[in-house]
């Protein structure tokens, strides 16, 4: 019986311990919040009563402005610049050497004259087409100016040529 008793006492206790903080904890919210409605009011009338307005409060700070310099002499002429002029070597290093020393997708592989035969047998006016246009066979794959699309006709024509001569 005195177990029990004990627990009792120990139960209410505790109940008005826990009572007591929760009474202690709503006691200082309540008056840690009760000057909130005065700091707003004080906030908003320092806000108002420089005499800003929304839209001066949220101008932007700066402008850029972009304006065409106009000058009375002649305009700049522009000249385009010309390619620099680089031979079919310097061309099949930048482009064509990946694929065409490898061997890769089935690429014949320079200087090899039983894989380049078949091919320079059709003439060198299909191989040109080949090379610029690109082609796709069982065989393997050439794609379009040898992936690269910056390349300038003439400059494919120019590594074909020189793969050509050093395939023969």
């Amino acid at each position: 019986m005195t177990e029990k008793r004990y627990s009792v006492n120990v139960s209410t206790i505790l109940g008005i311990s826990a009572s007591a903080v929760l009474l202690l904890f709503i006691f200082v919210l309540v008056t840690h919040h009760r000057d909130v409605p005065d700091r707003v009011r004080q906030q908003r009338s320092a806000l108002t009563s420089s005499g800003s307005s929304v839209a001066e409060r949220i101008k932007p700070v700066g402008q850029v402005v972009v304006a065409a310099a106009e000058t009375k002499s002649e305009p700049v002429k522009i000249a385009a610049a010309s390619p620099s002029a680089r031979d079919g070597q310097q061309i099949y290093q930048a482009a064509c050497v990946a694929c065409h020393d490898a061997g890769i997708a089935g690429a014949p592989k320079l200087g090899d004259k039983g894989q380049w035969a078949k091919r320079i047998a059709k003439g060198v006016d299909t191989l040109y087409a080949s090379a610029v246009n690109g082609i796709q066979t069982s065989a393997g794959v050439m794609p379009a100016k040898g992936g690269n699309p910056a390349l300038s006709n003439a400059e494919v024509k120019a590594a074909v040529d020189y793969i050509v001569a050093r395939s023969k």
